[in-house]
């Protein structure tokens, strides 16, 4: 059984759909991208997972719990942290985790203090006196120091250097290593890339994709470009599986479906000064999902 699982999960605010139909599993030891522009369906995801909206349709589970029944037993395994982290101006990274600690039963000091170590936080700023980058290290250390079992991200990166993002990324593929699962949400296309082992795309409030990073490049293809030294042939004189999108004088841009055996046949009989096949990364994908005219922008936008 998946640790989180999401089946058909639709929430609508009256007229205006937030997410329709969504479907995702996500297993222990593994990191699972949720990927898309703001407003796309990511946040009303993660606060049905939460048990903090209430479906239209569908149900969500965290390890065979239903989200929204038993929101309250399914926080003491998740570590959630919110796009927009917000806490008292009095607060202070050791004042949080012994607040925390006593919600949650446990000792968190020691590990919460190896966390602030990490990302290089000083537990005894208070949050008045913090600049937003303190703010989100600090709310990463509260999210992730009782180590639980499903750590569901909501663009934990947006306020974080290089560096601090970085630790994270390390941290969560250790903790992926060790058992636990990581609901990753970012629009950041080259983070997901780097950390996830597997994608689900978002748009408008449906899953467009759903699957590991290398499937989906596999099902995407191969871009391709050829710089012709003589006179092109005529593009219908192809090998089936050949897409031609532009010609820029001798320069043809294509996209070639299968494998690249019979194109490069067809090629190696042709005058041809350059030649490039590759696949295509996460980011041109995602642009291509995205390329499509939107006509459900009538049913008003998702968050």
């Amino acid at each position: 059984m998946p640790l989180i699982e999401v089946q058909a999960l639709t929430k609508h605010y009256g007229s205006r759909r937030g997410i329709d139909r969504v479907s995702l599993a996500i297993d222990t030891g593994q990191v699972f991208g949720f990927l898309g522009p703001n407003g796309a369906g990511k946040t009303t995801t993660i606060r049905a997972l939460m048990g903090l909206l209430r479906p239209s349709a569908g149900s969500a589970r965290i390890a065979g719990l239903d989200c929204w029944s038993h929101s309250r037993r399914i926080k003491e395994d998740v570590g959630y942290l919110p796009s927009d982290v917000r806490m008292p101006p009095w607060l202070t990274g050791e004042t949080g985790l012994s607040l925390f600690g006593s919600i949650r039963r446990r000792d968190l000091r020691a590990h919460g203090r190896d966390l602030a170590a990490l990302f290089d936080l000083d537990l005894r700023v208070p949050v008045r006196r913090m600049s937003r980058g303190m703010r989100q290290k600090l709310g990463l250390v509260l999210t992730l120091a009782h180590r639980p079992r499903a750590i569901i991200l909501d663009e934990p990166t947006s306020a974080l250097d290089p560096l601090m993002q970085d630790r994270l990324k390390g941290y969560l593929r250790d903790a992926a290593r060790a058992g636990r699962c990581v609901f990753f949400s970012s629009h950041t296309i080259a983070e997901v890339e780097a950390i996830c082992d597997r994608v689900a795309v978002i748009r408008e409030g449906r899953i467009v994709a759903n699957d590991t990073i290398d499937a989906l490049k596999q099902a995407a293809g191969h871009d391709v470009v050829i710089h012709w030294r003589g006179a092109p042939p005529h593009p219908g004189d192809a090998p089936p599986g050949f897409e031609l999108a532009s010609i820029d004088a001798a320069t043809w841009h294509a996209r070639w479906i299968g494998d690249v055996g019979p194109l490069v046949a067809w090629l190696a009989g042709q005058e041809i000064d350059d030649l490039t096949i590759a696949r295509p990364d996460l980011e041109s994908l995602f642009r291509g999902y995205y390329a499509a005219e939107r006509d459900g922008a009538s049913n008003g936008g998702a968050s």
